[in-house]
Formats: structure tokens, sequence, C-alpha cells
């Protein structure tokens, strides 16, 4: 059993009838498109890393987003009994 994308590079690869076949230019042709896809797939990695890391840098500084009192607190008034 072949990887998909094994397999359209094969499927490529073999496409050309073998009366003109040019090996080199083949050969390029499908290294280049293996390229493209193997780039396509990791700029897309490194973007979900980059937003993984975003977002956990957002969850650990949310806390520091809330105002801070310097002041002491009082005593409720309503904490009374009556």
């Amino acid at each position: 059993m072949h990887d998909p994308f094994e397999q359209s590079l094969r499927d490529m690869l073999n496409s050309q009838p073998s009366s003109d076949h040019d090996d080199d230019a083949t050969l390029n042709r499908v290294l280049k498109t293996a390229n493209r896809q193997v780039g396509a797939g990791d700029m897309f990695a490194l973007m979900g890393h980059w937003v993984e890391a975003l977002m956990i840098a957002l969850n650990k500084g949310s806390a520091h987003l809330s105002p801070v009192s310097r002041r002491k607190p009082t005593a409720r008034t309503t904490d009374k009994a009556e």
C-alpha cells in the first residue's frame, strides 16, 4: 500500500509516453511538484504552531489584564447581621 502522495508522484512520472520521454524533464517536474506540496504542508504546520503559541501566550497573559488596586480592602457593610 503506497502513500497517496507517493502514488500521485508515481503516476505523474509515468504519465508521458515513452517514445519522446525525457527523463530529466519529467524528474524535474515531479520533484518541483513534490517540493511545492511538502513546502505548503510545512507552511501550514508552521502557521498552526504559531497560532498555538499565540493562544498559549494570550491564555497566560489574560490574568494580568484585570486592574490591580494597591488600596487595602475595607470591611463591607453588607456583611453585618441585623
